[in-house]
């Protein structure tokens, strides 16, 4: 009787389809789940990226409703919030969220919550934590700070004039990762020399971002260097200075996608920059919110799960914020003249 038994395990194991494995909570495939994919605004390739991860995901674990992508324009980030109603109100199981406008999306989030609406937040969580079942976070947002000063410091080894070109004021990843990035110039005498001169917002707009990058050269006639956290906002940075042809007087850092930057990085108006895994990171957060909706996995400090090719993870306390737990995905890749070209094939 007892090695029946073991067969019919070792059976249902085989049974699961590939990429979908038993952890402590086994994801459950063919589940019909109506599950939607939020990122703060359309028109970005690194969301076009996490959404190509996302449908892998879904395709791995069977579910045969079709994930819905919805996104606001950049013009209107508020759309977020009309979204989140929109599928509360169509009795969605799980959003995945990507906040572009902090804690003003609290009042939808929390409806759609209290309708039993799973919430896991990827990219840029909910400040306050509240009503969020899970963030996934792509990387440690201390680890941020410390990419972003390294990468100033190898630009300018001597020190010199920066300014930082973010995206919007409200965008919870971005602020978290300037004020890691702030706490380490003041702590650390590695990076004294290093001075900032200006923090300005694109709004991860195109035509804002460069205007905004041209107008810090203007103010600023000894500036050196532009570090932009936002894929968008190093496009257009680096775009800047080569248009009016000051990439030997003013450099360009930060976050990018390689397919984006090439071109400034082999001409040297961007030397480096860094950037995770976008793909993963949407094919993790459908994980993370297909087991939750399910009823597989539990939002709780140190729930263990297999993500399909990514391994195992661990869901624990976001040491980042009072309130909230995350998954941890990382890591980090860094990107110059040596290694971009490989990275765009």
């Amino acid at each position: 009787m007892k090695k029946i038994l073991l067969m019919s395990a070792a059976l249902a194991l085989l049974a699961l389809p590939s990429g979908v494995f038993a952890a402590d909570g086994t994801a459950t495939p063919g589940k019909a789940l109506k599950m939607v994919l939020l990122p703060k605004f359309s028109g970005n390739a690194v969301f076009d990226l996490a959404h190509n991860g996302a449908l892998e995901a879904a395709k791995e674990l069977q579910n045969p409703t079709d994930l819905q992508f919805l996104a606001p324009p950049a013009s209107n980030p508020t759309g977020q919030i009309d979204i989140i109603t929109n599928a509360t109100t169509q009795g969605v199981n799980a959003i995945m969220i990507s906040d572009n406008i902090g804690d003003q999306l609290a009042p939808a989030v929390k409806a759609a919550h209290d309708k039993g609406i799973k919430i896991v937040t990827w990219d840029s969580q909910i400040p306050s934590g509240a009503n969020e079942d899970v963030f996934v976070a792509q990387v440690d947002f201390t680890e941020t700070g410390k990419v972003m000063a390294d990468m100033a410091l190898q630009i300018l080894p001597n020190g010199g004039k920066f300014a930082i070109l973010s995206a919007s004021p409200d965008a919870s990843n971005q602020n978290a990762w300037i004020k890691a990035f702030h706490d380490l110039l003041k702590t650390d005498t590695k990076y004294a020399k290093l001075q900032e001169v200006e923090l300005v917002y694109g709004n991860d707009e195109s035509e804002k971002s460069y205007n905004e990058a041209l107008a810090l050269v203007d103010k600023h006639s000894d500036l050196q260097l532009i570090i932009a956290p936002t894929t968008i906002g190093i496009v257009a940075a680096s775009k800047a200075m080569q248009d009016e042809k000051l990439c030997d007087k003013v450099k360009v850092s930060g976050l990018g996608l390689p397919s984006e930057m090439l071109a400034y990085t082999k001409n040297g108006c961007a030397p480096n920059f860094a950037l995770w895994d976008f793909t993963n990171l949407g094919y993790l957060s459908y994980y993370v919110a297909y087991e939750l909706a399910a009823g597989d996995l539990k939002a709780e400090d140190g729930a263990k799960f297999k993500a399909g090719r990514m391994g195992d993870y661990t869901i624990k306390k976001d040491p980042t914020r009072a309130n909230g737990l995350r998954v941890l995905m990382g890591p980090f890749s860094i990107y110059d003249k040596s290694n971009i070209e490989a990275a765009t094939k």
